[in-house]
């Protein structure tokens, strides 16, 4: 990817969505964060400033439905393109229980706000930005899943979030079966468990390594692969 790229990260202002936006901003990509509050994705590009890395904020509400296609007109607006979309936003609101939250205490409205943020958001924004993919042939989409989400790893424990991620998952192959062709690679990635607020203080890794495999497949060539789903840069079984 010798041509200078334009990302946009969603939920970007803190965890593995910010140190994804870091370290592309330091690959020399044109990164931008989508937050849904704008305050706190200005005070996260500050915070970049302060490191020598230009990486402006744009308001991205990812569980409104008129937020994703405004953040995709505000990227063709300020860039003429989004050649990189990282799906980052996501939540874990399963309880009671935390991680150990049981199916049986699974409320319809949970599963909803989850379904909403973690499947319809990341839809939403694909069907904003691939458009503009399509118009230069290029594109890279990442879709930040989870262990969690593995249908062939499948456990108890925060079911709605289980749920979400195996739906991500589908809805990775599908949108890399339908752009074949296109030049528009789609994959996604499991940071595995990650020490931030979601993943919480006794979580085993890093930011940094939490964020290594979804700018890797962010930065892929034109014979990467896609339509996989990748820890560590390697793939891992849906």
């Amino acid at each position: 990817m010798s041509e200078t790229r334009v990302a946009l990260v969603s939920g970007a202002n803190r965890g593995i969505g910010l140190e994804i936006a870091r370290e592309l901003a330091r690959a020399g990509v044109v990164t931008v964060i989508g937050a849904r509050d704008l305050a706190k994705g200005r005070a996260a590009s500050k915070a970049l400033l302060a490191d020598g890395l230009e990486v402006p904020a744009i308001a991205l509400d990812v569980d409104d439905e008129t937020g994703p296609a405004r953040a995709a007109a505000e990227m063709k607006r300020l860039f003429g393109r989004c050649d990189i979309l990282v799906n980052n936003a996501a939540i874990l609101i399963d309880g009671p229980g935390g991680f150990r939250a049981s199916l049986f205490d699974l409320t319809a409205g949970t599963a909803r706000r989850t379904f909403e943020t973690n499947v319809l958001g990341p839809l939403r924004l694909i069907q904003a930005v691939a458009p503009m993919m399509r118009e230069r042939r290029f594109g890279r989409i990442v879709n930040l899943s989870s262990g969690a989400g593995q249908l062939s790893d499948m456990g108890s424990g925060f079911p709605a979030y289980r749920m979400s991620k195996a739906a991500l998952n589908a809805l990775t192959r599908i949108a890399a079966a339908e752009l074949a062709d296109t030049g528009i690679k789609v994959n996604a990635a499991c940071p595995g468990w990650v020490r931030t607020d979601m993943g919480g203080p006794n979580a085993e890794r890093t930011v940094e390594q939490g964020a290594a495999t979804p700018v890797w497949l962010a930065m892929l060539p034109d014979d990467g692969p896609s339509g996989g789903f990748f820890r560590d840069k390697k793939p891992i079984p849906w």
